[in-house]
């Protein structure tokens, strides 16, 4: 026998920690939230809880959306962007072609502004829920300065446990058909350093939200 088989043998063997404890029955919410919250007051909530998190959030309809994106892009001849079937606001991408800004490679990380859709967003803390894949491309969220995430309100969920359970019922695609799930609570930031807030240290220093009307 060799010694790996010995090592693993007597970690095969050894007793198996936590035994004696109960399975959980009830999770607890991280953040409390009433059950009776209508869609308006869900909506509500998650948009004090991003502003307050230095993220801004419009509600807009298609073409005030894309007014407002063609705000946002400014000057830029180019957008990272998710595949438009995967973004809610219609013809986006022929609108960006035919005003003369191209959509950039993926990897490309020069890019200042990027375009996505949500998988979710939880309303309790002002999170996204950003999973990626196919036309879904995880830097679009990560490697521009700033961020414009586009949603509608039934992707709205009061919090994330209520969203983990309609996962769970589900058979969690965003973690068994996504090559990658993240959850984005504002804009990037750090106090590492002399405990001096950094905004962009790891992501966008501007996280932009349209939830379309």
């Amino acid at each position: 026998m060799s010694s790996r088989d010995k090592i693993l043998g007597k970690l095969r063997s050894a007793q198996k920690p936590f035994q004696d404890v109960a399975s959980i029955e009830e999770r607890r919410h991280m953040v409390p939230m009433s059950p009776e919250l209508t869609q308006d007051e869900l909506l509500e909530r998650f948009t004090e809880e991003a502003q307050a998190l230095s993220c801004y959030v419009y509600y807009l309809n298609n073409n005030d959306a894309f007014e407002q994106i063609m705000d946002l892009i400014g000057d830029h001849k180019s957008v990272l962007s998710w595949t438009q079937e995967h973004i809610p606001l219609d013809g986006l991408h022929d609108k960006l072609d035919d005003a003369g800004i191209a959509i950039a490679d993926p990897k490309d990380g020069d890019v200042l502004v990027g375009i996505t859709g949500v998988t979710s967003a939880l309303s309790a803390t002002g999170s996204l829920v950003m999973s990626s894949g196919a036309g879904q491309y995880r830097g679009t969220s990560l490697l521009p300065d700033r961020h414009i995430a586009i949603m509608t309100p039934d992707q709205l969920y009061p919090d994330f446990e209520t969203w983990q359970r309609a996962q769970q019922a589900d058979g969690y695609p965003a973690f068994t058909k996504a090559s990658n799930t993240v959850l984005i609570t504002g804009p990037s930031k750090t106090a590492d350093i002399a405990q001096e807030l950094i905004k962009g240290a790891h992501g966008p220093r501007e996280v932009h939200i349209i939830v379309l009307k």
